[in-house]
């Protein structure tokens, strides 16, 4: 009898994983089937000339661009250089996050004294700071990097610390019973059920990241993603920005799959 119920039980879960699989592999279908249609539309438009190819470009005046920078390498340096300053920005958010995250834990003064001031600075629309930027650090790499992180750390800091505040007072409470420090509630109780928060914010920030550096490299870069749109508009060679536009939804796609793919194994160990 145990045979029989462990043989059905078995059953199930394979005809669930394999409803699973096949969900997923309808779902991924489905958005490259409406990558294609949107792909063959906008083309078809513009050979049409139902829309203007010269400010909406086409797909293969796109990939013309694309392939030509490929063939002088440049398009590798833009590339490079945007991913650098975006991963450079996407750990110093994190790192700075998760420290004043964890400053304003232990000491429930100084987050009531700061929170006023990490909303406002939450708020405040970002692309206002980076002139001042270029003013107080010059034009550089540096300056990017600080953008970026201007965007995406007040946030951070203000998920990470409301993460830290829904764990489990009773996991707390046992700690501090057993003669624990509250550096062992933390360590021991707080920080790991944290993770899936950690997981989830740093998903968000990797855009927020990425959004900042091309704020910077807009007004402070002479290489770089931000910076072949911005020269791309000024000389009126629109599918130049639009290719750049693809390469950062590219980009942005990969460094979120990449944090979701960690986010799944975590889960799977749990």
């Amino acid at each position: 009898m145990k045979n029989k119920n462990t043989e059905q039980v078995l059953s199930a879960q394979e005809l669930f994983i394999s409803h699973h699989k096949k969900h997923h592999h309808r779902v991924a279908g489905m958005r490259f089937l409406l990558l294609i249609v949107f792909l063959g539309v906008w083309e078809l438009c513009a050979d049409l000339d139902v829309i203007d190819s010269f400010f909406f470009s086409s797909p293969a005046r796109v990939l013309s661009c694309f392939l030509s920078m490929l063939a002088d390498y440049s398009i590798f340096q833009h590339i490079g250089i945007t991913l650098f300053e975006t991963l450079a920005s996407f750990f110093l958010v994190i790192v700075i996050g998760l420290l004043a995250a964890t400053l304003l834990w232990y000491s429930k003064s100084l987050s009531e004294i700061m929170e006023p001031y990490l909303v406002v600075l939450n708020s405040l629309p970002k692309s206002a700071l980076a002139p001042l930027f270029i003013v107080w650090l010059g034009t550089g790499m540096g300056t990017i990097i600080v953008a970026g992180i201007s965007v995406a750390l007040f946030g951070c800091i203000i998920s990470l610390y409301t993460g830290f505040h829904q764990v489990d007072e009773e996991k707390m409470t046992l700690i501090y019973t057993l003669g624990g420090t509250k550096k062992d509630v933390f360590f021991k109780v707080v920080l790991p059920d944290s993770i899936p928060t950690i997981l989830s914010t740093m998903k968000v920030n990797i855009g927020l990241a990425l959004v900042g550096v091309i704020i910077g490299e807009f007004l402070a870069a002479r290489r770089g993603l931000g910076y072949l749109i911005i020269y791309g508009s000024q000389v009126f060679q629109l599918h130049l920005v639009i290719t750049s536009i693809i390469i950062l939804c590219v980009i942005a796609m990969g460094l979120y799959q990449l944090i979701q793919y960690a986010e799944h194994w975590y889960r799977k160990r749990m």
